[in-house]
């Protein structure tokens, strides 16, 4: 056993080329008493190819509820635990998050080290001009679920990450023309592996596309967000529902002064001030 203090330690690993992985990855898994890994046999060839040699111990999806507590309490006993998912950062999409919870419940040392992230990746190479994205995991398996989470989330100013398997691209991408019809997705395949590719098309085109041809590899979906005509759109949409009064108290309530609020109240209607000024001049006239 590691003479010093026990830690579990979350290690990333490369999504892809395995010259991705960190210094500080090598270093923990050189230093660990056992890797924890979601699939032992993808982490054992991770292993062999640096010279690492440490015992391996299976922990995925169907063991973390019965073996969960019992890592952290070995981590409490003096253990240097590491744990790999099969590609990327442990704890997104994978087991290592209940890991993390299990040590915060017990007060056990962990330390979650940074490295590779399909989801980031695809969203840096999709050019989209969003300041942010979501990140959504796996898509449901079922169509109307899939469309529910869409729907959902069509009201957030972000793109929208998913990953989805060869398998149900095809359907995925439907289901996603169907409720953002007038929006580009980046469809992102193999990320840094040899045949990595790369689309930028709007869904219409991806959904012929990946319905005529027969997909493979790992997929990563990028949504573009909302547009800023579509933003626009929602914004004036929004003004228009309230009366010119309930408009002006919106702003008037905020601290504005009244010359302050028609200004503003012009630019969120499409107007000038004056037709502001003597909209509200009718108004009061009438009353």
């Amino acid at each position: 056993m590691n003479t010093s203090t026990g830690k579990l330690v979350l290690c990333p690993t490369p999504i892809g080329n395995l010259g991705d992985i960190t210094l500080r990855t090598l270093d923990e898994l050189r230093a660990a008493d056992v890797v924890c890994a979601e699939d032992t046999r993808v982490t054992g060839k991770l292993l062999a190819h640096f010279d690492i040699e440490k015992r391996l111990e299976r922990l995925d999806e169907a063991t973390i509820s019965k073996q969960a507590d019992r890592i952290i309490q070995r981590v409490l006993a003096g253990e240097r635990i590491a744990f790999c998912s099969d590609a990327g950062m442990p704890g997104v999409s994978d087991p290592g998050s209940r890991l993390v919870a299990s040590a915060q419940a017990a007060g056990a040392p962990y330390e979650v080290l940074p490295g590779a992230s399909a989801a980031a990746t695809a969203y840096v190479a999709s050019g989209f001009s969003d300041p942010r994205y979501y990140f959504g995991g796996f898509f449901p398996r079922k169509a109307g679920e899939r469309k529910a989470v869409l729907e959902a989330l069509s009201g957030l100013d972000a793109s929208l990450v998913f990953y989805e398997s060869p398998r149900r691209i095809a359907d995925a991408l439907a289901v996603i023309a169907e409720v953002f019809p007038a929006r580009e997705v980046a469809v992102c395949r193999e990320l840094t592996k040899r045949y990595e590719e790369g689309k930028w098309i709007t869904l219409v085109d991806a959904v012929d596309k990946y319905t005529a041809e027969e997909p493979k590899g790992e997929y990563v979906l990028v949504i573009e967000g909302r547009s800023r005509e579509e933003l626009e759109r929602e914004s004036a949409a929004s003004w228009e529902a309230m009366t010119l009064i309930e408009h002006l108290e919106y702003y008037l309530d905020r601290g504005m002064d009244k010359k302050e609020a028609m200004k503003q109240m012009a630019k969120d209607r499409g107007c000038s001030k004056r037709e502001i000024y003597q909209r509200l001049l009718d108004f009061e006239q009438d009353e």
